[in-house]
């Protein structure tokens, strides 16, 4: 993607500034009048809503320190821990009528709120009050956040995949393991992590595998290795539109993480797992295979954590696993915006407020903004020399939740080259795992079918097959009632439509 990097003009703000509220003398009265014009100094506050967590206390918050001080704002930011929790605690307080200035949203509640009317549509200041930020992230990405041919989202830039399975190294080595490399190695290994006391401290308390379960990434590589998708996902076999709950190899996968949940080899918490608890186990060494970023996983200071814990421990990436539906690190959507951002349609009541919000959005879309969102403060976070940027030490301790402020985005490419030299190697490692092209961001759910409804319905049921309280006999009987009561055959039809508008299918 082609991102446009536009320097405010500062001194055109100023001048502007200066003409509405009237150049003041030294004695309080303006140039064209000796009477006082009241004058608002006072910050703007915005209050603005994330999924998050590892974000330093406000007084110590050097970004948002440095955007209120450029921008005459105050920001009051407010950060829930896990998708699931943070979107409840969202809606709780839009029924409450106490909506945050901007809020994270994901695509099935963006479309719910736009339907009912409370949201501001951003169509009409794209080309003026919001243009920078616009130019930015370019029209494909902003096309993700039209509903019923309305703007309403600010579309920040798809991430690239950091995910993967890791795994104890040292836990290999003590049972005399090699990496596993099919479903059938998967299966033997996670066997020996769980039984043949891999940490040597002669006990029977380590499981195999552990992850965040509820979004069923902790079983991604696996779901992959049939060919399917994560539940909820489009994508095309043979030429063909398919979603992963109809997927004629579901089943076979779901057979095979019920077998590894029976036998015990599976954190019994990982369906309660949110944000890092998975990862958190993993480094407590209650289990030796999770699914996890390298970002979480990777960098000295994780390694140092989990070093301190036990010296001996060595994760390791691994590839997934091979299956009879091939090799994919499952599902990923290359063109889903990493976040979607919403304003109240009721701030359109505050002008003030709202322009110190577009002011925002524009001043992060800049080169020097931008650059401010992803490197810190320069001569503090990073130095230029010969012309690049390089990273003081204390970036690296202070800089892991620069990224909340990157609200429409960064050069992905650029960025992860700059702010992580030392896990280059990594990241190539997650590039290049084999994914099944995914294009659910495309797909807007049609009138009649309540995609939140039915992705918890679904997501029960699968969960209930997992743990067989279901028998996957009922599979049919699931896919018909979500067919049938949860009207999934309105958005199948949608998904068919808008592959045929991508050239996904003839």
């Amino acid at each position: 993607m082609r991102i446009k990097w536009i320097m405010p003009a500062a001194a055109a703000v100023l001048a502007m500034s200066l003409v509405a509220t009237g150049c003041s003398t030294g004695t309080g009265g303006s140039v064209a009048s000796k009477e006082k014009v009241p004058v608002n100094t006072a910050p703007v506050k915005l209050k603005i809503m994330q999924e998050g967590s590892g974000v330093p206390s406000p007084e110590n918050d050097i970004i948002k320190k440095e955007l209120d001080k450029k921008l005459g704002i105050d920001m009051d930011m407010s950060y829930t821990q896990g998708i699931t929790e943070y979107l409840n605690q969202l809606k709780v307080r839009v029924a409450a009528g106490d909506y945050p200035d901007m809020m994270l949203l994901d695509l099935t509640t963006l479309n719910d709120f736009a339907q009912k009317g409370l949201l501001l549509d951003l169509t009409p200041y794209l080309d003026n009050k919001l243009k920078q930020a616009k130019d930015f992230m370019g029209p494909s990405l902003l096309k993700k956040g039209v509903i019923n041919g309305k703007n309403y989202a600010i579309t920040r830039i798809a991430d690239v995949p950091f995910g993967s399975y890791w795994i104890r190294k040292d836990w290999l080595d003590n049972l005399k393991l090699q990496v596993p490399q099919t479903l059938d190695d998967l299966m033997a290994v996670s066997k020996s992590f769980t039984e043949n006391d891999p940490d040597g401290n002669g006990k029977k308390d380590t499981f195999a595998m552990t992850g965040n379960g509820m979004d069923f990434s902790a079983f991604s590589p696996i779901l992959g290795a049939y060919g399917v998708g994560l539940p909820g996902a489009f994508y095309t076999k043979d030429g063909k539109v398919v979603d992963s709950y109809h997927d004629a190899s579901m089943k076979d996968a779901l057979s095979y993480i019920q077998k590894l949940i029976s036998s015990n080899y599976v954190d019994p918490q990982i369906m309660t797992n949110k944000g890092t608890m998975g990862r958190d186990q993993a480094f407590q060494g209650k289990a030796g295979i999770v699914y996890s970023s390298w970002t979480d996983m990777g960098k000295q200071e994780f390694i140092t954590q989990y070093k301190t814990i036990n010296a001996k421990a060595e994760w390791i990436q691994i590839a997934p696993p091979k299956g009879p539906g091939g090799q994919f690190d499952s599902s990923f959507d290359s063109e889903k915006p990493s976040r979607l951002l919403a304003i109240p349609k009721s701030l359109e009541k505050q002008p003030e407020k709202l322009q110190k919000l577009f002011d925002l959005l524009n001043y992060v879309s800049t080169k020097e903004g931008n650059q401010l969102a992803m490197y810190g403060i320069q001569d503090r976070d990073y130095k230029v020399e010969n012309g690049k940027i390089v990273l003081t030490e204390l970036m690296a301790k202070e800089g892991n939740y620069f990224h909340y402020y990157q609200f429409t985005g960064r050069p992905n490419e650029e960025y992860l080259k700059t702010k992580f030299p030392n896990e280059e190697p990594m990241i190539k490692f997650s590039l290049t795992l084999a994914r099944i092209k995914s294009f659910g961001s495309s797909v807007l759910p049609p009138a009649g079918h309540n995609a939140a409804d039915a992705g918890r319905y679904a997501n029960e049921e699968l969960i209930k097959f997992l743990y067989s309280k279901r028998s996957l006999a009922e599979y049919p009987e699931f896919l018909n009632t979500l067919d049938t009561t949860f009207k999934y055959k309105l958005l199948q039809d949608e998904a068919q439509k808008r592959a045929k508008e991508l050239e996904l299918i003839k």
